[in-house]
This record gives C-alpha cells, structure tokens and sequence, in this order.
C-alpha cells in the first residue's frame, strides 16, 4: 500500500456504485420489454453525454476532454457495451439476485489479470476475499441444480465483458482525468449504441411511459461508472472490485419485495458468506496502509 491509496474513501464510492447499478437493474426490468438492449444502451449513452457536458461545462473543465490513448478507450468501451447489453439481454430472463451473482465472477477475471496487466501485487489475503465471495455466490446460484439457460449464458458471458471494461478503466485512470474517461465511455457507446440499434433502419422512440426508466437508466449508469472510476483512482483494482459482492443481497432483497422472486435461506446464507469476504478484504487493505 501507498500513501496514494485510499481504501476507505474508495469504499464509500462503491457504496454510490452499489446503489446507482441497482436502480439501473430496477429500470432495467421496467423498460426492457418495450426496447430493445441496443436502443436502451444509445438512448442511456444519449442521456449520460448530455448530462456529462452540461456539468463539465458548468465546471469549466472542459480542457479536461482529450483524445489522447483513444485505443485503450475504444478496447475499454467494447468491453463494457457488449458486457451491458448481455447483462440487459439476462435481466429478464433470470432472477435478479441470479444476474447479480453470475455478474460478480468479474473480480475473479480482474483479480487473475490485474498482476499481468495492471502490475498490481495478488496477496494472499485478496485471493482468499475472492475465493471466499464466490463460495458465496456459488451457494446463491446453485448452479449445479439450476441448469443452463439463454439467461444464465447471457449472464456469465457479460462477466468476461465487465472484467475488460475495469482492467482498462483502471490503466486509464493511471493518465486520464474521470472527467476523460466518462465522456469517451458515453461518447464512444453512443455510436455503438446508433449503429447497432439503427442497422435495421427501426429505432423505436421513447413513450412517455417508459422516459422516466431510460432517464433513471441514463442518469444511474453515468453515476455508477463515476463512483466505480473514483474508487478505482484510490485503490487497487483487486480490492475495490470484491466490495461490489455486497450488490447481492439488496438487489436479492428487492426482487422478493418488487417482483415476487423467492429469497430462500440459501440466499440469506450466501450473502453473508460475501459479506464477510469484504469485510475480510476491507480490513486487511486498511491495517496495511496504518502500518506503511
């Protein structure tokens, strides 16, 4: 640890994450029979760049915004828009704590190649937080008796997404401003987003009904990707991504009360295993930096 890091302030970021990409999931849900992912992603990278250039120019921190090493932008941006339109893709066809759970193999993915990509040091102690989250998650999905699905593919393959999103995330935030990396991230998927949903020459328009969800969808990811590009700016990439294991058991919680989708004791049992892994790797990273 360095006098650079920051862990606790990196875990109150999470915390904003946390709660923006829940609210996200909840409009998710809401708006996806109506759109499909591809429209929802333009319409919420619309949302999200318009949002973003009015406070950075209200800010004044327009100087900010450069296209220097676009490369790693545009390998960061695929990543996350085909990891987010799978993850769209698998909202309605699974539970929702089942979605969540599949999408937190992305700290495994992160954790295995931040040494070689990012030259991040895998201790011990993050590699038990791991190994201990995902006994969590693995008692949560049960996936040995679930079976494979459209849902459960769609699930597991926006994980591999995620992971190239924050591996490169993490090297941006190393020379770029968050200011930077946001308005590439909407920029950039905004034309994905165009090209894909309009290749077909049939873009369907928001109704009144559903400009609210695509509104709380815009403005909920350009937050989440904040918090999450904040917190990876404090700390390792290996110890923020395990705090997002706590997502599990809110959103578990919120598609029992919301959607009817059963919270057995199994569930309950499982987020308390993932608690305790970031409990574990939030006190491990915190005595380090009192000790340096």
């Amino acid at each position: 640890m360095t006098s650079q890091t920051h862990p606790i302030r990196a875990a109150f970021w999470m915390i904003g994450a946390i709660v923006s990409f829940s609210s996200m999931a909840i409009a998710g849900r809401e708006i996806n029979l109506q759109l499909d992912t591809f429209e929802i992603m333009m319409y919420r990278s619309l949302i999200g760049l318009v949002v973003l250039v009015c406070i950075v120019s209200w800010m004044g921190k327009t100087d900010e915004i450069k296209r220097s090493q676009m490369g790693l932008h545009v390998i960061r941006n695929i990543g996350h828009f085909v990891g987010q339109n799978l993850w769209f893709y698998a909202l309605t066809l699974i539970p929702l704590a089942h979605l969540f759970a599949f999408e937190f193999s992305v700290p495994i993915w992160v954790t295995l190649a931040a040494p070689f990509l990012l030259a991040e040091r895998l201790s011990r102690v993050r590699m038990l937080s791991i190994f201990i989250g995902f006994v969590g998650i693995l008692i949560v999905t049960r996936p040995w008796s679930a079976g494979i699905s459209t849902g459960i593919i769609a699930a597991a393959l926006c994980a591999i997404g995620f992971a190239v999103a924050i591996i490169y995330t993490k090297k941006l935030t190393q020379t770029q401003t968050i200011t930077n990396i946001l308005f590439w991230m909407t920029a950039i998927q905004l034309v994905f987003g165009i090209i894909c949903a309009g290749y077909d020459g049939d873009i369907a328009l928001p109704t009144p009904e559903n400009i609210p969800w695509i509104t709380v969808i815009g403005i909920a990811g350009l937050v989440a990707h904040l918090c999450l590009t904040t917190a990876l700016k404090l700390a390792p990439a290996t110890f923020v991504m395990p705090i997002d294991f706590t997502r599990l058991p809110i959103i578990a919680i919120i598609g029992m009360l919301f959607y009817n989708e059963p919270l057995d004791l199994l569930v309950i049992l499982g987020a308390l295993i993932i608690f305790s892994a970031n409990y574990l790797n939030i006190w491990s990273e915190t005595r380090k930096k009192q000790i340096a």
